[in-house]
């Protein structure tokens, strides 16, 4: 007989189990005075959210107007420096970048910018007090030597 009442109550037991674990997922109200509010597509804060511009939007007048003028100089640019950046400057930029093989898409490129002569400046950093910013020494100031050292490293023959 006892047997038989431990049995029923296993069962009974096991019964209960697994119709909890099987049990769909009640929703419960949110705690804490919170409520779900949806999203509506149209809503002003929605839109601005969506729109929202990253990075620089614009080229302050007198950097554009250094840019035009190194275009003019490179002969890429035939109208006067303006300090405004329109079609004209856009288009000489564009034609800069592509007979480079940059991009053209974004404008200007940090590389034009740099082979224009109007890359950053730092003269004035920390670590360039004792600096020299001169170009390097011709080849032909190089030690024989110390040129045969290169080469060899190099696995070049001169």
């Amino acid at each position: 007989m006892r047997i038989f009442v431990f049995s029923l109550v296993f069962a009974v037991g096991a019964a209960l189990t697994v119709s909890t674990a099987s049990a769909s997922r009640v929703h419960r109200a949110p705690t804490a005075g919170q409520t779900h509010v949806p999203h509506k597509s149209g809503s002003h804060k929605a839109q601005a959210q969506s729109h929202r511009l990253h990075g620089q939007q614009a080229i302050d007048p007198e950097r554009v107007t250094q840019i035009q003028q190194a275009l003019i100089r490179e002969h890429y640019l035939t109208t006067e420096a303006n300090g405004k950046w329109d079609a004209t400057t856009e288009a000489a930029m564009q034609k800069y970048q592509a007979d480079h093989g940059w991009q053209t898409k974004l404008m200007p490129d940090s590389r034009a910018i740099k082979t224009l002569g109007l890359g950053p400046d730092y003269s004035n950093a920390i670590n360039a007090k004792n600096s020299s910013f001169a170009a390097p020494p011709p080849a032909t100031t190089i030690a024989p030597v110390q040129s045969a050292g290169f080469a060899a490293a190099a696995g070049v023959s001169q």
